[in-house]
């Protein structure tokens, strides 16, 4: 059954399906960035309260500024913007489709069509899932970068942008110029303080060609901070195969686990959707949940891809079923990334490690090690790199954690044990190829990167473990590395 409108009551029964009118729903939100992490997370939460008869008037339009965006707004529109959700839960996979979702703004040149969509006052929320490196921002101080060619272009053109900020500025200029007033706007990528950063991204980029429109921006707009979380691996022919076998021809499914969080600060200039209705959370203390999840669940994926990739261990599931790569994970939860992460109501941060675990080991969840390794650049940096500098501040050992930024320099080389090629996997690939080969002789070439590293590279007790664990990966293989550490 091809999905769409008029298909939905032709499903089998056995699939969920919106029960509102989808005809009578009205525009609330601009997503920029439809992955199939948003269409698994936000879009469910939304689409929850519309079961109910709720947040009508929160309708998403669907948004990107990248050409290859395109491709997924061609595949959406021509299912009416539905989604096919698969639940991947241990005791079986389960479907719904998704409706909250009503439009998908052209992709051009110079973003016009996605300007003129925020600056409708309709809208009063431009929410993004850009990937955690999408925010230009520098690696060391975590300060703006306006030195990139993407905001030299926004800032000389304002009126036919390149990036989703400058959109998003010029968005905003019209609507202060109209009366129209501000929007929130709500990042939904894994970063520390999302909300802060886009606030320091948006303010920053207006502030280089209109100084006067930033201080606006600033004072009126909102930029809550949230915490999200639920593991969605990419689509491709076997996702799809699984939503034929529920009876749907989707183009683009997405499958999920049986897990979600989203914790938000409540701060929305213009209002906001009941999602507290639909079991998100709603907190004075983001950062709390923010930190146990980056730290453990994000850094933690870090911690068991880059062994999973010089291994060729394809799944993330097996990455936890190997005898030596699950056992690192766990070790170095407990021993260094724990010691530096607070209780949330609920959770203490040694069962979130044993929830994280059990999510990880889900066979069903056919989750790449490779996807995970992705843009391991902004991963290493905003995930892993500050536990180890609390672990220095501390006096604390960071030996397993050396050994994980050895392992990554590993990887970068581009090989894998068996003699396999590692296809690029970061936006800064060729460089970190480079310093990665560099590093097999001087192991310290790979922390002088300062652009990732800053001044670890100085920290004589974290470079001396690297250099350690660098040299005997090269020398005696990734299992002796793992080994030592764990027998150590």
């Amino acid at each position: 059954m091809r999905l769409s409108n008029a298909t939905l009551s032709d499903l089998p029964e056995c699939v969920a399906r919106p029960r509102y009118d989808r005809t009578s729903l009205t525009p609330g939100i601009v997503h920029i960035g439809v992955g199939n992490f948003h269409r698994a997370h936000q879009a469910w939460y939304l689409h929850r309260l519309m079961q109910d008869g709720r947040a009508l008037d929160w309708g998403i339009i669907g948004a990107g500024v990248r050409p290859y965006d395109a491709e997924v707004r061609e595949k959406l529109l021509a299912q009416d913007c539905l989604s096919t959700l698969i639940e991947l839960a241990p005791s079986g996979p389960s479907a719904e489709v998704v409706g909250s979702m009503i439009d998908y703004v052209p992709i051009e040149a110079g973003n016009g069509a996605l300007i003129r969509a925020m600056t409708d006052p309709a809208i009063r929320i431009v929410a993004l899932t850009v990937t955690e490196g999408g925010y230009y921002i520098d690696p060391v101080t975590k300060g703006f970068d306006a030195s990139h060619p993407d905001i030299v272009h926004d800032a000389a053109n304002p009126d036919a942008p390149r990036t989703a900020f400058g959109a998003m500025v010029a968005a905003l200029r019209r609507r202060r110029e109209q009366g129209t007033g501000p929007f929130t706007g709500q990042c939904c990528d894994n970063l520390q303080g999302n909300g802060t950063i886009l606030r320091q991204t948006v303010v920053s980029l207006a502030r280089l060609s209109d100084p006067d429109l930033a201080d606006w921006i600033d004072a009126t707009c909102s930029f809550p901070n949230a915490m999200v979380d639920c593991i969605v691996p990419a689509t491709g022919p076997k996702e799809i195969a699984a939503a034929r076998a529920f009876g749907i021809d989707d183009a683009s499914p997405v499958t999920h686990e049986n897990f979600r969080q989203w914790v938000i600060e409540d701060d929305f200039c213009v209002g906001r959707p009941d999602w507290d209705r639909a079991g998100a959370t709603f907190s004075t203390d983001v950062d709390d949940y923010e930190t146990m999840k980056i730290r453990i669940l994000n850094a933690g994926h870090q911690v068991i891809a880059n062994p999973g990739e010089i291994l060729s261990v394809e799944t993330i599931a097996d990455c936890m079923a190997h005898p030596l790569i699950g056992r690192f994970f766990h070790k170095v939860q407990m021993d260094e990334i724990v010691p530096y992460v607070s209780a949330v109501p609920g959770m203490t941060p040694e069962s979130y490690v044993d929830l994280i675990e059990r999510r990880f080991a889900n066979a069903a969840i056919v989750d790449t090690t490779r996807r995970v390794a992705f843009d391991g650049s902004s991963r290493h940096t905003g995930f892993v790199l500050p536990i180890v500098r609390d672990g220095l501040a501390a006096g604390a050992s960071v030996d397993g954690l050396s050994l994980v930024e050895a392992l990554w320099a590993r990887m970068c080389t581009g090989m894998r044990e068996d003699g396999s090629t590692i296809a690029p996997n970061d936006p800064h690939w060729a460089s970190l190829v480079t310093a990665a080969k560099t590093a097999k002789d001087r192991p310290c070439a790979w922390l002088e990167q300062r652009q990732f590293y800053g001044d670890l590279v100085d920290a004589a007790p974290f470079v001396a473990t690297f250099e350690r664990w660098l040299a005997m990966i090269w020398a005696e293989g990734c299992e002796t590395a793992l080994r030592a550490y764990l027998e150590g």
